[in-house]
């Protein structure tokens, strides 16, 4: 027992590692940025005053979204969704799946769920001893089932789901937003230091010599000139990594799928169809961002729904290639 419990504690522990990176990358590029870049080296007020507040109001959506990220918990299905003491005593004693399986059919036939296993069975979960409502998975990391999982996201140690998906697509755009106004902005210095670097080296020093650190040409620091610079590699490589994580998200938001149901699309009444939960693009946007559009940039909780019952629309071909009259209709709720 005791090895086990100390393991577990390491685990947790080192399950923080890659959310204590991002912060000292954050942190170390807000002083970059504002001591280095805008107190000594911009001379310009006006230029650091507009740089001061563009930059302070990005990062601290960014910052918000990503704390909601981390700090919201991954929302459970509710107790209705549980059997009943009578019925796990008998589910328990059962040896034979089929019995198995007629219990859990009897405990879910006024329960919202649409979705079996692909073998036509009733997902249940073992571990947390429910059953499942539709896209509900179980996570191994968190050691819970979560309402619409999306995945476990080591980043921000924590489960992306029904509760927290908003806050992770608004911590996708605001952190891309961020990278790519410091790029821009540094841009300019970033090559006024690269050429001056090269020349000063070319010019006045020794082979295998750094120039001067403490006085050049401009009357920059040698210390501010290192960060401008590490600062647009490292803006400009986040950027590029992120921006495609927040792309594909976006494509997931307008088919209304989570990453689990791209690679295993779920099973209805007429069998797997990875778009029995879209509901057209429009409609899919809201279903995570709610109907107020004047929260939508805010990490504030406006997604529709209970994460337990979702709209679904069986069709047999992508929704772009429906008639406009088929999408206008009414979502349509199919039982097993």
């Amino acid at each position: 027992m005791a090895p086990s419990h100390v393991l577990k504690c390491c685990q947790k522990v080192l399950a923080w590692v890659p959310v204590a990176f991002i912060a000292l990358v954050v942190a170390w590029s807000y002083y970059a940025y504002v001591v280095e870049l805008c107190v000594f080296t911009i001379s310009s007020t006006a230029e650091k005053v507009v740089y001061l507040v563009v930059f302070h109001l990005s990062f601290f959506m960014f910052i918000w979204s990503y704390w909601k990220t981390i700090f919201t918990s991954p929302a459970s299905p509710s107790k209705e969704f549980c059997l009943s003491k009578a019925d796990k005593e008998q589910y328990e004693k059962e040896e034979r799946p089929e019995s198995q399986q007629e219990i859990l059919r009897r405990a879910a036939k006024d329960l919202p769920i649409y979705t079996t296993t692909a073998s036509r069975a009733i997902r249940y979960c073992d571990r947390c001893q429910l059953i499942k409502p539709d896209r509900c998975h179980h996570c191994s990391a968190c050691d819970i089932c979560v309402l619409k999982m999306d995945h476990h996201c080591p980043w921000v140690n924590n489960c992306v789901g029904f509760s927290n998906y908003k806050f992770f697509l608004l911590f996708l755009m605001y952190s891309l937003l961020y990278c790519l106004f410091v790029a821009a902005t540094v841009l300019q210095y970033f090559i006024k230091f690269w050429t001056l670097c090269h020349r000063k080296a070319a010019e006045n020093c020794p082979k295998n010599e750094l120039p001067d650190t403490h006085v050049w040409e401009t009357g920059l620091r040698h210390h501010a000139k290192f960060h401008v610079l590490f600062l647009f590699f490292v803006a400009a490589m986040f950027f590029i990594s992120i921006l495609s994580l927040f792309s594909y998200h976006c494509w997931l938001v307008g088919k209304n799928r989570s990453t689990i149901e791209t690679f295993r699309a779920p099973t209805f009444r007429n069998g797997p169809d990875k778009n029995g939960f879209s509901l057209g693009c429009s409609k899919n946007l809201r279903e995570v961002f709610g109907d107020e559009k004047k929260y939508w940039l805010i990490p504030i909780f406006t997604s529709l729904g209970d994460g337990c019952n979702f709209p679904t629309r069986l069709v047999i071909m992508d929704p772009e290639q429906l008639t406009v009259s088929s999408q206008n209709e009414p979502a349509k709720r199919v039982r097993l």
